[in-house]
């Protein structure tokens, strides 16, 4: 009975210990959305590529540590006697105490910051939009369409042509 406890407490830890690790990139990529609006709302676009290079290299980390916690889940689930895969709330529940407490409290953190996390990027997002119908509209007003974007991102725009425009009708 020991070594099974022993076992099921190898297991939590572990998963507890990747937990915190995802917690940690999750405040981080909070961190740099912040900045990235910041960076946007400023209109200062010269540090925006650097900005999202930030955010999809830290996304990358947080995929891969996705994989670590899921692996981690499944060997706590294992120890604790259910099937692979669970919710972190079952597994919260069936770990019993200090785990119970420490697995809901990262649920809890894991709700709030993904909240956090999608309401910034969609105000990013939004930012992003603005900012492309602005230029797009100041292209206009200066007498060229925008036709596309090279492979380097620049716009490439030709002049409004001339267009007849029959009245009589």
């Amino acid at each position: 009975m020991q070594v099974t406890d022993d076992i099921r407490t190898a297991a939590v830890e572990k998963l507890s210990l990747v937990l915190w690790r995802e917690r940690e990139l999750l405040e981080e990529l909070h961190y740099r959305l912040e900045v990235e609006q910041l960076v946007l709302a400023s209109g200062r676009t010269r540090w925006l590529a650097h900005a999202t290079r930030d955010i999809d290299s830290l996304l990358a980390t947080v995929r891969e540590t996705e994989v670590l916690r899921a692996v981690a889940a499944d060997g706590a689930a294992a120890a604790a006697g259910m099937s692979s895969n669970p919710s972190l709330a079952a597994l919260a529940e069936a770990c019993g105490e200090p785990w119970t407490t420490i697995l809901t409290d990262h649920r809890d953190a894991f709700v709030t910051l993904t909240s956090e996390i999608t309401t910034l990027a969609d105000s990013n997002r939004h930012l992003i939009s603005a900012g492309y119908r602005s230029a797009r509209e100041t292209l206009l007003a200066l007498g060229e369409s925008v036709d596309g974007y090279t492979a380097d991102g620049v716009a490439t725009a030709e002049p409004l042509r001339a267009g007849l425009l029959d009245r009589s009708l």
